[in-house]
C-alpha cells in the first residue's frame, strides 16, 4: 500500500489514495501506521478518495480521517488543507477551487500554487455551532457555554464550548501563566473524556500576547499535538465572542502560524501550510501484522 506523510504546520499525517473507494483500513491498521515507534508516525491518517466514488454530490474529493487511535472523526483542518495540496501538486486536479466532502459536509478550498506547488490553502470551515446540543455537550441543548467558569484539577478557568463541526472546549489563560510550562497532557486527558462530552473533546489552552492568540492543544483520539486546525477556528469564535480580539486574527501554535477569520457572514476561513514529507510503500507483511495486532505497539497504544 502506497502512502505519501505531510504536515499543516507540524500536524502530521499519512495519506493514502483510494480515489474509487476499494480500500478498507480497519481501526487497528490505521492505530499501527500513526504509532510512531512501531510505525509511520501521525496524528492521524486520511484516505482520498473521488467525490463521485465515495457519495459526496458535488464534491471533487472525499477526506475519509481518522485520528491516530483509528477512530474515524468528522473533520480536520489541517488535514484537509495537506489534502488539497495533495491532488494538486500531484496532478489529480488542474483546479485551484475545489470542494472537499468530510464528515462535517463539504468544504471549499482555495489553494495558493506558487511555480506550480501548492504552498499556502485557504479552507471555508462553515459556520461555528455554539448550542450544546449541536457541539455536543450535555445541559439544556438550546443553551450556550461560553466564558463560564469552569475547573479542571483545583483551578477555575473561564472556558468556552465550540463546535466547528467537532467539538472543542477553550480555555482561557491569564496573561501572566506559564502556557509553555503548562502540563497539557495531564489537563487534556481529563477533560477530554468527562461526563459532559458524549463524544469526547479537543481541549484547547489560550494566552493573549498582543494582537495574537497563543494555543496548545489535546486532541480528542490523537493526544497532544503541534497544532489543530479546527481547534484554530474554535479559538478565533471563542476569543472574539469573549471581547479578547475582533473577528481575524493570527493564531500560533507550536507548530507554527494560522490566519483565521469569522466573517459576518458566520463562516470561518482558516489559511495556512501544507506541506510534503515523504512518500512509502507499507509492505503486505506489515500490514499483515498489524491487522494480527502483533506489532509492538499496534492497535491503540495512544
Amino acid at each position: 500500500m502506497r502512502f505519501a506523510k505531510y504536515h499543516g504546520t507540524r500536524n502530521d499525517f499519512v495519506l493514502v489514495e483510494d480515489l474509487e473507494a476499494t480500500l478498507r483500513l480497519p481501526q487497528d491498521l490505521v492505530a499501527a501506521v500513526c504509532d510512531r515507534h512501531a510505525g509511520i508516525g501521525a496524528d492521524g491518517l486520511i484516505r482520498v478518495v473521488r467525490g463521485d466514488a465515495s457519495g459526496g454530490a458535488g464534491a471533487d474529493f472525499f477526506m475519509d480521517y481518522h485520528n491516530a487511535d483509528g477512530e474515524v472523526a468528522e473533520m480536520c483542518g489541517n488535514g484537509i488543507r495537506c489534502l488539497g495540496k495533495y491532488v494538486y501538486d500531484r496532478g489529480l486536479t488542474t483546479a485551484t477551487e475545489i470542494d472537499v466532502d468530510s464528515r462535517d459536509g463539504i468544504k471549499h478550498l482555495t489553494l495558493h500554487p506558487v511555480d506550480g506547488v501548492v504552498e499556502q490553502v485557504t479552507v471555508d470551515m462553515g459556520t461555528p455551532a455554539l448550542r450544546l446540543g449541536e457541539i455536543p455537550m450535555r445541559g439544556d441543548p438550546a443553551s450556550t457555554f461560553l466564558s463560564q467558569p469552569y475547573e479542571v484539577a483545583g483551578r477555575t478557568y473561564l472556558a468556552s464550548a465550540v463546535s466547528m463541526g467537532n467539538p472543542h472546549l477553550v480555555l482561557f489563560l491569564e496573561p501572566g501563566d506559564d502556557l509553555e510550562g503548562l502540563d497539557v497532557a495531564a489537563l487534556g486527558s481529563l477533560v477530554e473524556r468527562r461526563d459532559e462530552f458524549p463524544n469526547r473533546t479537543n481541549v484547547e489552552f489560550v494566552q493573549m500576547v498582543d494582537d495574537s492568540i497563543h494555543m496548545r492543544v489535546w486532541e480528542r483520539g490523537s493526544g497532544q499535538t503541534l497544532a489543530c486546525g479546527t481547534g484554530a477556528c474554535a479559538v478565533m469564535v471563542a476569543s472574539s465572542l469573549a471581547g479578547l480580539t475582533g473577528r481575524e486574527a493570527d493564531v500560533l501554535l507550536p507548530g507554527g502560524r494560522l490566519h483565521v477569520r469569522w466573517g459576518t457572514d458566520d463562516r470561518v476561513l482558516m489559511t495556512g501550510p501544507a506541506t510534503w514529507v515523504a512518500d512509502g510503500e507499507l509492505s503486505e507483511a506489515w500490514i499483515a501484522q498489524a491487522t494480527a495486532g502483533s506489532l509492538a505497539g499496534a492497535g491503540g497504544s495512544r
